[in-house]
């Protein structure tokens, strides 16, 4: 594969560094979603990149990655169980000099890939850990276990993303944070109007959202336990959830059976997500398992005090009582406490949406991203 040229400042033409970023799919998901932060600041004068997916079924971000600069491709045209995916992983691998993989599975075949190919085609395989190790499956775990050391640089997402690796790889892992987009164009109170309008809520109503997917970790039953009781507590509470799953018919179901009705608004797959938090007075999270989500980052970045569990990474952002309340996984009741005594408390929500914005400075996404790039281009020249 030619190499597309960049000009230096002496002139020189020299060729772009390829890089594939791989990953399992590109839904609405935190780790996918950072892909398409990073490709809106990546040097792409020098640097090539591009991404390679599994899911058929997760392709939301695909027209965002490419809008970013960064061409897309499925590696399997059939179901997943059509095993002929490594093989197209291995093709893809001798066209790139860097792989840096954002799944774990996807890491472990890519390390294996790779060193299948001669020296002169090998591309160098790096990765980044975006979830605690206890959330993959075991197969997945022994697998990123056994062929990690293969690659020349692994990050994790926060300290607790890399205390949860098997204890002789954490010494060469690096804490990486990433971030989001910073310095936005702030949503103005009128989106935040025409957002409660639309969905039918009332100007005075204290409002909570949710951005998670619907999936075992992020831990719906619990939010919506807790959320019974908060609506029961408190008459103007209103509560949203945004994010869709292979558990949505399952917390539907849920969601019947407590007749939460209008007052809890299962909203689905949304691309309004700024607005929406714009909207809102809280933002809750009530995840089993976490690396560090995204989704609180951005609430943090337009002003919203966090309910959390602190699971994860979630502490390393939150700090209780000053930017949010944190409490145990689990425990719908404590959640739903916290949720309705910051309902009340106006003055208090002001104060931590206000910390909670100055923290959120520190998650800028242009500084892992240079921090990869300057990784990608010393290891290319080895």
């Amino acid at each position: 594969m030619r190499q597309n040229p960049r000009v230096t400042e002496l002139g020189e033409k020299t060729a772009r560094i390829r890089v594939l970023w791989l990953i399992k799919g590109l839904g609405p998901g935190g780790a996918e979603r950072l892909l398409v932060s990073s490709a809106r600041v990546a040097d792409h004068a020098r640097f090539d990149y591009s991404a390679a997916y599994l899911r058929p079924d997760k392709t939301q971000l695909v027209e965002a990655l490419e809008r970013g600069g960064v061409q897309c491709e499925r590696l399997t045209q059939g179901c997943l169980r059509n095993l002929t995916w490594p093989l197209a992983l291995r093709r893809r691998l001798q066209t790139v000099d860097i792989v840096h993989s954002h799944s774990p599975l996807l890491a472990g075949i890519a390390r294996i890939a790779a060193r299948t190919l001669p020296r002169s085609r090998r591309p160098v395989t790096v990765s980044t850990e975006h979830n605690i190790w206890e959330n993959f499956a075991l197969p997945t775990r022994l697998l990123n276990a056994v062929t990690a050391r293969l690659d020349a640089r692994r990050w994790a997402v926060s300290g607790e993303v890399r205390r949860s690796m098997w204890r002789p790889l954490r010494r060469d892992a690096r804490v990486l944070v990433h971030g989001i987009v910073q310095g936005e164009t702030p949503v103005t109170n009128d989106a935040r109007i025409r957002v409660r309008a639309e969905l039918g809520i009332a100007a005075d109503a204290v409002v909570t959202i949710t951005v998670a997917n619907l999936r075992r970790e992020k831990d719906y039953p619990t939010l919506l336990h807790a959320a019974a009781r908060a609506l029961g507590a408190n008459p103007n509470l209103v509560m949203l959830a945004v994010g869709q799953g292979p558990l949505a018919s399952e917390i539907d179901d849920l969601h019947r059976r407590l007749g939460l009705g209008d007052r809890f608004q299962l909203l689905g797959y949304r691309t309004d997500v700024r607005e929406l938090l714009a909207a809102a007075d809280i933002f809750v999270l009530s995840s089993a398992h976490e690396g560090l989500p995204v989704s609180i980052m951005e609430a943090m970045s337009v002003g919203l005090p966090v309910v959390a569990t602190a699971v994860g990474g979630v502490p390393e952002a939150v700090e209780d009582g000053i930017t949010g309340r944190l409490v145990p996984p689990g425990d719908p009741q404590r959640l739903a406490d916290a949720i309705v005594q910051l309902a009340a408390d106006a003055d208090g929500r002001a104060l931590m949406g206000e910390s909670g914005r100055v923290r959120s400075r520190v998650f800028d996404i242009r500084s892992a991203v240079g921090t990869q790039q300057e990784a990608y281009a010393e290891l290319a020249r080895h």
